[in-house]
């Protein structure tokens, strides 16, 4: 399977700043269309416009690499270890209670790894974006469809495990979450929604994520792929293994992303 690496970054910026067009054009109205799926998680009008933008346009562009995407029930079903992977609202209860730490999530999945991918939120205008020949960059400004704006170089930072600087989510914290970051010599916790907590460990913002709850590898995929251009890594809380994709279900393990350096807790 062959497939131009530079075509492909361009296109999940472009994908990730139209769709986030449609999702804040849902996000100024009174009334967002807020239903509830089978699993009892919120979907939005925005959800499904930015997966109808992003599915039509990954498909147009890029026919013979195999598509998942989180609003798609029929494509859970795919068995592959090089496929693209969306979730085209990431962070939908941040969305629906305004609070803007939701993000677009675009990435591609080679032998398992998450490789490149684009994450951008546009409530807080920030895109994060791995480069076709390595490493990350944010971009920041007009998000020009035709031509990037202000772009800089990303890395993970060198952290201090007297005083790390965690974050954990904003939703899904719990009393285990807790337990496990006391673990840890922290000096800064902060709360953070969707995908972004990837990025602020790659961006050097943040040294720590841990996750011991529920993800999907459409929740993870583009912010490990950003993380990990950046120098970070994402393992296995258990064994400390990487994080693996095309799983079946595509349900991930507790994980932990962090900044090389940081001194894992044994289990």
């Amino acid at each position: 399977m062959t497939y131009d690496r530079e075509a492909l970054v361009s296109a999940m910026r472009r994908l990730s700043i139209e769709a986030g067009a449609a999702i804040m054009e849902v996000y100024e109205r009174d009334d967002m269309g807020v239903r509830s799926k089978e699993d009892a998680s919120p979907v939005t009008e925005a959800d499904e416009a930015a997966d109808r933008l992003i599915s039509a346009g990954l498909r147009a562009e890029f026919p013979d690499l195999p598509l998942v995407t989180e609003e798609q029930a029929a494509t859970h079903s795919l068995d592959a270890r090089t496929f693209l992977i969306v979730d085209p609202l990431d962070g939908t209860k941040e969305f629906v209670q305004r609070r803007g730490d939701f993000t677009v999530n675009i990435a591609l999945v080679e032998d398992g790894v998450p490789t490149l991918g684009a994450v951008y939120a546009p409530a807080k205008q920030r895109m994060f974006l791995t480069r076709a020949d390595g490493g990350a960059v944010e971009e920041s400004g007009s998000f020009d469809l035709e031509k990037m704006g202000e772009t800089r170089a990303i890395s993970v930072s060198e952290p201090i495990n007297s005083g790390l600087r965690v974050v954990a989510s904003k939703s899904h914290r719990d009393q285990a979450t807790d337990d496990y970051i006391a673990r840890y010599g922290v000096a800064d916790l902060v709360s953070a929604g969707s995908s972004l907590k990837f990025c602020l460990v790659a961006a050097g913002e943040a040294d720590f994520y841990p996750r011991l709850g529920p993800t999907m590898e459409w929740d993870t995929a583009a912010g490990q792929a950003v993380l990990t251009a950046a120098g970070g890594q994402v393992v296995e809380k258990e064994s400390h293994r990487p994080l693996v994709y095309g799983k079946a279900s595509f349900r991930n393990p507790f994980f932990l992303a962090y900044a090389p350096g940081v001194t894992l807790a044994e289990e």
